[in-house]
């Protein structure tokens, strides 16, 4: 090729290029609007917004993987976490943690009610935006071990690598391809949106932002059969389930799972999963004895 074939080819490959840029730029704007969640920018979401910037949240959260990286992506915080149990956190964070177990301790913003409430809608606004599966996966901050494993936080959160050996946790089963009922609900445990293992551990005294639940199906039966029981179960099993489907309907006396008469638990298992997906549920935490 001669200088001058090289000079054509270089700015037909530049016309090209910058032909494609910009179709993709008018395509991306064209699909901005459902992407963003724009349609649902209310009033309360920008509000909530602007209690994000006004104490700073970024400095120690991230949205959308962007931020100070120091405390959890909040990105689809309200997806793993009820507005109850938000809102009962950012009234008073050290109910939940302390600097001495969790080595870090969120500072108390004292926000109003309303600011609170502000904050939750722009967030759940911000988790409802298509993100097209960035972060790839949530910081999740536990604040807890499980005893009895090797594993590091990061290797839990990314799960075992193929052909790799993984140490369970006291109560786990190895999901089969059989239709095993205590196998699916195994699976929907991890599965399921909100993810039952964001808050629950099935570790002895590994109490996430939920309970262990390790040994439920034991204290379910003694819950039952205690004069102080207020839901409407029978046995154990009707517990587990009345405990996913009516998280409020017995709340346990004394225990920071609850706040108002209300429990932290989502109230929406019973309106999202099918009927034979809650029998699944209920078979596997059964087996947690």
């Amino acid at each position: 090729m001669d200088k001058r074939g090289a000079r054509f080819f270089a700015i037909g490959a530049t016309a090209l290029s910058a032909l494609v840029f910009g179709a993709l730029t008018l395509d991306s704007h064209r699909q901005f609007d459902k992407l963003t969640n724009a349609q649902n920018l209310t009033p309360q979401v920008v509000s909530g917004k602007d209690v994000w910037h006004k104490y700073n949240c970024i400095n120690c959260h991230t949205l959308f993987g962007e931020g100070a990286y120091y405390a959890p992506d909040l990105t689809k915080i309200t997806q793993h976490r009820g507005e109850a149990y938000l809102t009962a956190y950012m009234r008073d964070p050290s109910r939940f943690y302390d600097e001495q177990r969790h080595r870090r301790l969120m500072p108390r913003q004292n926000l109003s009610e309303q600011e609170i409430k502000d904050l939750i809608v722009f967030l759940d606004w911000v988790s409802k935006v298509d993100n097209q599966g960035w972060p790839p996966r949530p910081i999740l901050v536990t604040g807890a071990t499980i005893p009895g494993t090797d594993l590091s936080a990061e290797q839990r959160r990314q799960g075992p690598s193929p052909g790799t050996p993984q140490t369970l946790p006291p109560g786990a089963r190895p999901v089969t391809p059989e239709q095993d009922p205590i196998a699916l609900g195994q699976a929907l445990f991890r599965s399921v949106q909100p993810a039952c293992n964001a808050c629950h551990s099935v570790a002895p005294g590994v109490n996430l932002a939920g309970p262990s639940l390790s040994g439920l199906a034991t204290r379910a039966a003694q819950t039952v059969a205690d004069p102080g029981y207020k839901g409407g179960a029978r046995d154990a099993a009707g517990y587990i389930r009345e405990s996913i489907v009516q998280p409020s309907a017995h709340l346990v006396p004394g225990a920071m799972y609850s706040a108002n008469g209300q429990s932290f638990m989502p109230n929406t298992y019973g309106s999202s999963l099918q009927p034979q997906q809650i029998d699944q549920l209920v078979a596997y935490l059964a087996t947690l004895k």
